[in-house]
């Protein structure tokens, strides 16, 4: 079993910054790629940003010179610094892990239990 445990969500006013964690820990023989997603208010989940283990990245336009994603290979944690907050940032962020997992050593993802972000105006 694998688990992703996140960290770091909360209330911040619009400009304010957050850093979010993730933990991933279990059967992890390797992981290929950490992200971050978000889910806001009567919308479906979306991309935020993405890291691969040779640390190319990925990320939304809209958080694009806000938002950095940066990974400790070693500890399997991913983090999201975030800056510049918008209040149409407010979101349910989850943490993905995708690679290979379990005793059969099977490729797969596993998803966080989700961190609330609210930037109020």
């Amino acid at each position: 079993q694998v688990q992703l445990v996140e960290s770091g969500g909360g209330l911040v006013q619009a400009g304010g910054s957050l850093r979010l964690s993730c933990a991933a820990s279990g059967s992890i023989f390797s992981i290929d790629a950490m992200g971050w997603y978000r889910q806001r208010p009567g919308k479906q989940r979306e991309l935020v940003a993405l890291i691969f283990t040779g640390g190319r990245t990925t990320s939304a336009d809209s958080v694009k010179g806000r938002f950095t994603i940066s990974r400790d290979n070693a500890k399997n944690t991913v983090y999201l610094q975030m800056n510049s907050l918008k209040p149409e940032d407010t979101a349910v962020y989850y943490c993905r892990a995708e690679g290979v997992f379990g005793p059969r050593s099977s490729r797969g993802d596993y998803w966080g239990q989700g961190t609330q972000v609210t930037v109020s105006s």
